[in-house]
């Protein structure tokens, strides 16, 4: 019988090694994030009380954090455009800058509570980040990167006369720059019970199409852009 040899530089044995390594840090609160230097990857926790989310905050509590409910990378400035260059992940605040805006976002929202998100990060070298990233979300399915899109957005400036709220806005209202967007035909109803039947491993209903349309897009700019995530 043969057995497999490990090879500890095989990429999928390297994004483990990046999940495990942010799994050992200690989480703390996404009210206080200033002091977080540097570019990398991200795991975001809720603990609170909100009735959808239950399963998930049922695994964060106690101090277990199990279950994160978002997973997001930061990449510093020109980290997109490629190249040999020095490794800028140390220094730079891409990570407290990405983080204050999913922080803004939370305290925006009409019905969340941010004192109820906890989270990890981990600097990376920045060319790791991307499959970091990758690896966290496959192994978690979080919830706001999977079944309910939209939490990452930024102001879409002047794109919003073409633009729809996001499944994220519409469960979660109460950001300034989403409530001048376009109605997309998403009822809160429907989005409670798209994340009750992704909790519950049940298919999921089909988005309005001119709002997958807008996903689409919209994650085609992400990976093209050059600027800080």
């Amino acid at each position: 019988m043969t057995e497999d040899v490990y090879n500890p530089l095989d990429k999928l044995n390297l994004a483990r090694s990046i999940e495990f390594e942010l799994l050992t840090r200690e989480p703390g609160p996404l009210s206080s994030v200033d002091h977080i230097p540097g570019a990398g990857v991200y795991v975001i926790y809720y603990s609170g009380s909100l009735p959808i989310y239950a399963p998930i905050a049922e695994g964060n509590k106690g101090g277990t954090f199990s279950r994160p409910i978002y997973v997001g990378k930061a990449i510093p400035k020109g980290g997109r455009k490629g190249g040999l260059r020095r490794d800028f992940s140390p220094t730079g605040n891409a990570l407290a800058s990405r983080l204050r805006q999913h922080a803004a976002s939370i305290d925006e929202a009409i019905n969340l509570n941010l004192a109820d998100f906890s989270l990890r990060h981990l600097v990376v070298d920045d060319i790791w980040i991307p499959l970091g990233e990758n690896m966290l979300i496959e192994t978690f399915q979080p919830t706001w990167n999977r079944a309910i899109d939209g939490f990452g957005n930024k102001d879409p400036g002047r794109r919003r006369a073409n633009q729809y709220k996001s499944p994220w806005d519409v469960l979660h209202p109460g950001r300034r720059f989403a409530d001048k967007l376009g109605d997309g035909g998403m009822t809160t109803e429907f989005l409670e019970q798209r994340v009750a039947d992704y909790l519950a491993g049940r298919p999921l209903a089909r988005l309005p199409k001119v709002i997958a349309d807008q996903q689409d897009e919209e994650t085609k700019e992400t990976e093209e852009s050059a600027d800080e995530a």
